[in-house]
């Protein structure tokens, strides 16, 4: 963890940016109209996070069977409004879903399932013609489906933004008021967060993909859970990619929330064509 704290430091300083001045010239605002309407004419559905299958295993004991799995995510997300909303905002809904897959163990149990469904408000930000990001407002549920002493479970009012500083390279964060409602983790804070920031950034050839995320634990010290991806495109012509991921910190699931993980995987990522939610 001492090794990723610079980057967090840095990160923090690029979220921190201030936020752009509004549009007001009759160019601008036909600018503005172009770029939604661009956007609104896309498909309503499509990817939200990033979707991938990943196997690996753990890198601070001796691989086994028990702490060797596979990591999946599927994620999607549909727009149920044009935006029409004030300030040409859009309505959708979201839904994720992460695995945790024991396929080295006898019978190949899953460990444990995570589902996320949301509903949120969304507002892309332009400025001089250009789309320079986009502001997010949602309401998030996330648990883990069981009962008695493996129930979790936890809601949040998410706010998040995303700042497009170039065509390749985008800064990010997103902070929520946490409504924790599940009887066995009401210390979730302490190890899922409260707040996260990160960078995704894309290659030239747009073959190579990178990500960082930080999410920074409830406390004053530095102490947060980081995640890192590397992927490869297979072919220009698709989003398929060979993917890295690396986990390091807590809340990697919920059902084991406050363990510490320290993983490496390989595998398959589908991302969007522009840049994945967070």
């Amino acid at each position: 963890m001492k090794y990723t704290r610079a980057l967090f430091l840095a990160l923090m300083a690029l979220v921190g940016l201030p936020l752009l001045a509004q549009i007001t010239t009759k160019q601008e605002v036909l600018n503005v109209d172009s770029i939604i309407n661009d956007f609104d004419s896309r498909p309503a559905f499509g990817i939200y996070k990033d979707t991938y299958f990943v196997g690996g295993t753990a890198l601070n004991t001796k691989p086994t069977e028990f702490n060797s799995d596979v990591k999946f995510q599927i994620s999607f997300r549909h727009r149920l409004t044009k935006s029409i909303l004030p300030f040409h905002s859009h309505l959708f809904l979201q839904y994720s879903q992460k695995a945790i897959w024991n396929v080295f163990e006898e019978s190949l149990p899953f460990h444990d399932l995570n589902f996320n469904p949301g509903i949120g408000v969304q507002n892309l930000v332009v400025h001089n013609g250009k789309l320079v990001g986009n502001a997010t407002i949602m309401l998030e549920h996330e648990s883990n489906g069981r009962d008695g002493e493996a129930s979790r479970s936890w809601n949040k009012v998410t706010f998040g933004y995303a700042a497009v500083i170039d065509p390749r390279l985008e800064v990010y964060g997103k902070t929520w008021i946490p409504i924790i409602d599940g009887q066995q983790n009401k210390d979730i804070l302490k190890y899922c967060g409260i707040f996260q920031v990160g960078s995704q950034f894309i290659s030239a050839n747009r073959r190579w993909v990178a990500d960082v995320t930080f999410v920074k634990r409830q406390g004053w010290n530095l102490n947060f859970n980081t995640i890192l991806n590397l992927g490869f495109r297979f072919s220009k012509r698709d989003n398929q990619y060979l993917m890295l991921h690396f986990y390091d910190g807590y809340g990697e699931n919920l059902l084991d929330y406050n363990k510490y993980h320290l993983r490496l995987r390989i595998g398959i990522l589908i991302r969007p064509n522009f840049f994945s939610d967070f």
